[in-house]
């Protein structure tokens, strides 16, 4: 899927659909985040690093993600970025979210849930990514700052996104978040999974704002009964 397909388009256009998959994919991704903290077996790299802070910080790890959103805005301020709906809202709800999983989901004992449990919460990061970044309301505040990188270095997407989370990883697993075969397993991961499931939650420029019409994978169109 081309870049240009997920630029961000105006708040007004289908809001009765965008903005409720733009909220539930932030609660998912909330929760994904979860439930790979409570499988203790390694977490992506900016959870390692949020996961560090927390350890030093008497803030839950909601409050950390949040404060560490504001600051990565911050940064956009020199590049030129100008945020969206989509980015205050990733800042808020994935907070709330991420705190109301971990005080819901017990942490399994035994080796096979822990397993089941990091390979669920990645599946479903990758579902939650799809819903909110078809959405198209906005990038994330850390995507934000990947993109900006990129457009004022002139360096490759890939470069500057490997460059950030090296660093933050680093810094995390400095400050005692925990890396292991989890972490490996969402790097390998999630950029497939996100990209097999845009296709069901993108919003195109040229699908019709209709009441009723929903868009399938690929573009397909269906209308509700």
């Amino acid at each position: 899927m081309a870049a240009a397909d997920l630029r961000p388009l105006p708040v007004s256009r289908a809001p009765w659909r965008r903005i409720p998959q733009l909220l539930a994919g932030l609660t998912l991704y909330g929760t994904s985040m979860a439930m790979q903290l409570r499988a203790t077996l390694g977490v992506d790299p900016w959870d390692v690093f949020h996961q560090g802070l927390a350890r030093h910080l008497p803030l839950s790890f909601g409050l950390v993600t949040a404060v560490t959103g504001v600051v990565v805005l911050l940064l956009w301020l020199p590049l030129r970025q100008r945020p969206g709906v989509g980015t205050v809202a990733n800042v808020v709800v994935i907070a709330v979210s991420v705190d109301a999983a971990l005080a819901l989901i017990p942490a399994p004992s035994a080796l096979p849930g822990r397993a089941a449990l990091l390979a669920g919460g990645i599946v479903l990061n990758g579902v939650a990514s799809a819903s909110y970044i078809g959405a198209r309301l906005g990038p994330g505040p850390r995507d934000g700052l990947m993109t900006g990188l990129a457009a004022r270095t002139g360096w490759s997407i890939r470069l500057v996104r490997t460059g950030i989370e090296i660093t933050v990883l680093a810094v995390g697993w400095l400050l005692g978040g925990t890396v292991g075969i989890g972490t490996v397993a969402y790097a390998l991961a999630i950029g497939p999974l996100t990209q097999a499931f845009l296709p069901w939650f993108v919003v195109r420029s040229d699908d019709p704002p209709v009441t009723g019409e929903r868009a399938g994978p690929r573009g397909a169109r269906a209308t509700s009964a």
